[in-house]
């Protein structure tokens, strides 16, 4: 995103990096959420 204008980027692509970034951010959560699990249950 460093290259990003204002306006360069049409809604589609705008919507498709949002979602991917979600995506992302929600398995980050996730594998954060086992580790802390797996952790409490071994510790």
């Amino acid at each position: 995103m460093a290259e990003y204008k204002h306006g360069s980027m049409d809604v589609t692509e705008q919507e498709a990096t949002y979602k991917s970034f979600v995506r992302l951010m929600v398995i980050g959560y996730v594998c954060s959420a086992v580790l802390v699990i797996l952790g409490a249950i071994f510790l």
